[in-house]
């Protein structure tokens, strides 16, 4: 074993049998994102049954033995930014802000440096290397051009216990959409497989061999064009939201990826007032969890941002108070 290596053994039990290899281990390994186990499968540092895994696809079987090695932290230069954050509470467990449109939550390409993983950094003093080194405090995500509401963990035990409230559906969270058009039924529950587009690696798909991906949806209000929609998401998929509205015929407005191109026949100011947005128009309103520590409900909103409701007015969408 190498310096700083940690080997560890899981053995597949009734349960598990026929259950693909990723999969097994995002239970086994909690807090692990799906790309990592990947990088340690392809990596070849995956034993089943004594055999280097090959793909993650594989299936489980009963009595199986699993060996991981996991390799030692890889250095990663983080730097510390000084930027302003709008926190709504801060403990010295975890914190929960707002995030603006545009801000990219953790360090990738064309983004090492301004993020909000550097900023966090700058704010919170012993954060380095919690819940892994590329994104330290992060337990959940929200896209670049998503707004609203995130939680971070400041230490060790309340990552991983947020993780496997996320994991368990025991986080309440709420999203506000504007989308093209009137759904014919006023509230709704898609409930589809989602996984990455056959066509396209950028997006995401409702497909046949996806993950269970489900979301309640409410219309608050609308205009002739345009509703604004409440929506209550189950499980966490990549681009869920996004995704599962463009399903219904009623895309999110101003998606780039799965917006639709219909903003020609809408009127001149509404037009204008979708391109200046420049963004999806999708916000994490609330978000309700107990505190893994203190025990307590905590409950947190975020009203509409100002460039959702120009788009709103212009589409004449009478804003609930």
């Amino acid at each position: 074993m190498g310096a700083g290596e940690e080997i560890r053994h899981f053995t597949v039990d009734r349960e598990a049998a026929r259950v693909r290899l990723d999969r097994f281990l995002e239970v086994c390994l909690g807090g692990f994102s799906r790309s990592r186990i990947k990088a340690l499968i392809d990596d070849g540092l995956v034993k089943v049954a004594g055999v280097k895994a090959q793909k993650g696809g594989q299936r489980m079987r009963e009595g199986d033995s699993v060996e991981v090695t996991i390799p030692p932290p890889r250095t990663l230069e983080l730097v510390p930014l000084e930027m302003k954050l709008s926190i709504l509470y801060e403990d010295s467990h975890l914190l929960v802000l707002e995030k603006p449109a545009g801000l990219v939550v953790h360090p990738a390409p064309g983004h090492e440096d301004d993020t909000l993983v550097n900023a966090l950094l700058a704010h919170c003093h012993g954060l380095r290397d919690i819940g892994g080194v590329e994104r330290p405090g992060i337990v959940h995500r929200l896209d670049k051009d998503t707004s609203g509401l995130l939680v971070v963990a400041k230490d060790q035990g309340t990552h991983q216990a947020l993780v496997n409230l996320f994991q368990s559906r025991g986080v309440e969270k709420v999203y506000l959409a504007l989308v093209y058009g009137v759904p014919r039924h006023p509230k709704g529950t898609i409930r589809t497989f989602i996984g990455r587009h056959p066509g396209n690696r950028k997006k995401m798909a409702v497909v046949e061999r996806g993950r269970e991906a489900i979301t309640h949806y409410r219309v608050l209000t609308h205009g002739e064009d345009i509703s604004l929609v409440e929506v209550k998401i189950e499980t966490g998929r990549t681009h869920q939201i996004r995704v599962h509205m463009q399903h219904i015929g009623h895309p999110v407005v101003g998606d780039p990826l799965y917006g639709g191109k219909g903003l020609r026949r809408l009127a001149p100011p509404l037009r204008e007032a979708i391109k200046a947005l420049g963004r999806q128009a999708l916000h994490h309103h609330r978000m309700k969890f107990v505190h893994s520590v203190t025990g307590e409900e905590m409950v947190f909103s975020s009203p509409m941002p100002q460039d959702m409701e120009k788009v709103a007015r212009a589409a004449n969408i009478p804003l609930p108070h």
